[in-house]
């Protein structure tokens, strides 16, 4: 009988597949309890915020810690930074509302960014897994039935108790390749999904947030933190989550995180 542990491509595909399916599985983790602490700290500030009687009320929620854990909460922190910004002394009529809402509208572009790279974070890595593992199984099983062969001529015995251990053994490379791809995919697609809702919503929020200052002739005097305040609220609150996550190999997370 030939021995296909001998085999070493077949149990390195293997030991790789192996590394695949543990990546796979601790990402869906990792954006399942993303989306959903994202998802109650969104519902909790978007009641706060717009329960609010007024703009200047709702730059109060400001000075909440808890809000720069929500991602419209960090939003509405860039917004009310930005408003922040704008001189005391400046003239607030519309011969300058032009550049303040620029400003202000570029800052919230910028924080949308920052979130989405936070939405993105390990989807190329789901998305990898999910077109490579079937190949990465293919080969192991090819190499598997080439060096299967190779010992069976040299043995001169092509009889199917002969041929059946070692080539079926090297197909089964194969078959977890395509049970590595399957959650994968289908992660990335749910994933992908809801990535773009969530940032429909934030989309939408940022918007309403600019009219709202716009109607407000952008005047947010009081309650409201300094930009290197609210950047550091928000850092302190990614860093929280960050060690809620340091029992998750960093190679997992698959992409920068603003």
């Amino acid at each position: 009988m030939i021995n296909t542990t001998a085999f070493p491509a077949v149990a390195a595909t293997l030991w790789t597949l192996g590394a695949f399916s543990v990546a796979t599985w601790g990402l869906i983790l990792v954006k399942a309890v993303q989306l959903v602490r994202n998802a109650h700290g969104n519902r909790r500030f978007g009641k706060q915020f717009w329960s609010a009687p007024n703009l200047q009320a709702a730059a109060d929620l400001s000075a909440d810690k808890a809000v720069g854990s929500s991602a419209l909460g960090r939003i509405a922190i860039t917004g009310f930074s930005a408003l922040n910004t704008v001189p005391h002394h400046e003239e607030h009529d519309l011969q300058h509302s032009w550049d303040r809402h620029e400003q202000l509208q570029r800052n919230l572009a910028q924080q949308l960014k920052r979130e989405r790279r936070t939405l993105d974070a390990g989807l190329a890595v789901l998305a990898s897994i999910g077109s490579t593992a079937p190949f990465v199984g293919l080969f192991g099983t090819v190499w598997g039935i080439m060096s299967a062969m190779h010992d069976i001529s040299k043995n001169g015995n092509a009889s199917i108790d002969v041929v059946a251990g070692p080539i079926g053994e090297a197909l089964i490379a194969t078959g977890i390749g395509i049970a590595v791809a399957i959650p994968a995919v289908l992660a990335y697609n749910f994933f992908l999904r809801r990535l773009k809702s969530t940032l429909g919503g934030y989309e939408d929020f940022a918007h309403d947030f600019l009219n709202l200052a716009q109607r407000a002739t952008f005047r947010i005097e009081r309650g409201v933190r300094s930009v290197e305040d609210s950047r550091a609220l928000i850092r302190e609150a990614r860093g929280e989550r960050t060690r809620d996550r340091e029992s998750v190999p960093s190679v997992l997370l698959g992409g920068k995180s603003a």
